[in-house]
Formats: structure tokens, sequence, C-alpha cells
């Protein structure tokens, strides 16, 4: 079986074919899928990717929910289906509320691009099980409405039932509150977060360091992590 993972290009999106690299460099199908389709072409599980769609013209993310495609996988989503929101795919699941919480603007109000250390903190999620638990990670990060935001009652909720995927390390980048980097949902099949994975699934094209021995491939296992789950529950 080769698991097909299913990509969304909204208008404004930029990194779909990036997302789909990745995909096939872990060894899944990439199934494109476009914001106007009305059904997930029978996908095994979905990329969220990140870019500016519609522009942001409203908020981050607030007109791609009422996109054909997201009605279906809403449902998907509550049914199990495995979906990972980068960036602005985090935004779009916070706005259709598979995820807590909102983004907005960064702290300092400015574009910011860099390398960021992150710390996993649940390696039990559809998407990051090829992790270790307080394993360093280091992907590239790009946003500028990247700051997570939620109420104390939210945070502590998220705290206390480990639904903290990632923490920024080092330097809290765009204000997020607790340095929170990414969430999941209480299932695990859905996870968000702000920096991108599929900028780092190739060696000599992401992050690399001869001194930590990091080759630039930090962000594959995500999409292993998801191919190696969808095998495992055929």
């Amino acid at each position: 079986m080769t698991a097909r993972i299913g990509v969304v290009t909204f208008p404004g999106t930029l990194d779909d074919r990036d997302a789909s690299r990745a995909v096939r460099l872990a060894g899944a199908e990439a199934v494109p899928l476009w914001h106007n389709d009305g059904d997930l072409k029978d996908v095994d599980a979905v990329v969220l990717p990140g870019g500016f769609s519609y522009g942001d013209y409203l908020r981050a993310g607030a007109i791609a929910r009422f996109a054909p495609i997201m009605e279906k996988l809403v449902d998907a989503a509550h049914g199990g289906l495995p979906v990972l929101g980068i960036c602005n795919g985090f935004q779009v699941l916070t706005e259709v509320h598979l995820l807590p919480g909102s983004m907005v603007k960064n702290e300092h109000l400015h574009f910011i691009c860099r390398d960021q250390t992150l710390r996993v903190e649940n390696a039990e999620t559809s998407w990051t099980s090829e992790y270790r638990d307080g394993e360093e990670i280091v992907i590239p990060l790009k946003n500028q409405d990247g700051q997570y935001v939620a109420d104390e009652y939210t945070l502590d909720m998220l705290e206390a039932e480990g639904r903290v995927a990632f923490r920024y390390v080092g330097w809290n980048p765009n204000g997020s509150r607790r340095d929170i980097a990414g969430i999941t949902n209480e299932r695990g099949n859905v996870v968000g977060l702000m920096p991108h994975p599929e900028h780092a699934v190739e060696a000599g094209f992401g992050p690399d360091s001869r001194e930590s021995g990091r080759t630039g491939t930090d962000g594959l296992a995500f999409f292993t992590s998801a191919i190696k789950n969808l095998l495992a529950t055929a």
C-alpha cells in the first residue's frame, strides 16, 4: 500500500509544491487538492500548507475556512483523518475550530524568517511519532501573523492534556503564549504549527550544522510519522 496524502491549494498558497515534495520524499503519493473541490479524493491524510490564503485580506485563514473543501475536511478530521496545518494552514485550522486559540500579528509587528529550534513536547500524535519527547529539531520559520494566543483557561487545558506539540527554544520569535509553536487536538490526528517542516526534508537544503550533526532533514519525520501510522492501521 502507498499512502495518499492530499495537499490543499488555496488562492495565495505558496508552499504547496514544497509540501508535495516532502510527501514524496517521505514515500507517499502527493494528491493535489483544490480549494473548490467537493471531495477529498479518497486521501489518507491531508496537509494544509503555508502561504497567504486569499491574501489574508480579512484575517489569516479566515476566508479559507469557507472554501468548499474545508467542509469535507472538517468532517473527515472529526472522523480521525490525519491533518497537518503548517503556518497559514495552522491559522486555517484555528479558524475552523479544529484547533483552539488564534493567530495574530507577531509581537514585534515585523515579518520574520529564520532557522528556529523547537522542542518536541508530544511525540504521540499522527504527525510526531517518529520523534522523541524532548527532542530538539531545527526547521525554518517565516511568518507575519505567527503569534499564538488563547485565554488562560485554554492554555491551561492544552498544558494539562499534553496538547502542546512543539515549543520554541532559545528565543520566542513572535510572542506566542507560553512559547507555543504547535498544538494538537485531543485525538492527536490534527496538528498545527507555525514553522515549516517541509523546508527541512532534504540534505543540503534545510538547516544543517557540522557541529551538531544536523543534515537539514529535521522536518522529514513529520511526514514519515504520518505514513507509518497510516500503514499500521491499514
